[in-house]
């Protein structure tokens, strides 16, 4: 069956870095849409990114120009780069491609 797996969260202070990965198994993924999710405590599930099939990204307003997502479809991995975090981006990181998601999501703190 289809397994969606985040990984690469952690505790950053503000102004750093992650990169989160997404490893996809049991089934082809080359024609759909990867994107990232995020859900911060007490909040709604937010749509954070976009890569289509053709390579096209597309990023919510408050993440462009500091995020950048990426995909190996040779890997059937997904990336998500992160950079300039504020304390606003800290949230648990959710993958979907097409219908899936992934199932624990990755933890991300900004904090000092």
């Amino acid at each position: 069956q289809v397994q969606l797996v985040e990984s690469g969260g952690g505790l950053v202070q503000p102004g750093g870095s992650l990169r989160l990965s997404c490893a996809a198994s049991g089934g082809v993924f080359s024609a759909l849409d990867w994107s990232w999710y995020r859900q911060a405590t007490g909040k709604e599930r937010e749509w954070v990114a976009t890569i289509t099939p053709s390579g096209s990204t597309n990023y919510a307003g408050s993440v462009k120009g500091r995020f950048t997502i990426s995909r190996d479809i040779a890997k059937n991995t997904g990336y998500l780069q992160m950079n300039s975090l504020k304390p606003e981006d800290t949230a648990v990181y959710y993958c979907n491609i097409g219908n899936w998601w992934g199932a624990q999501g990755t933890q991300v703190t900004v904090s000092t």
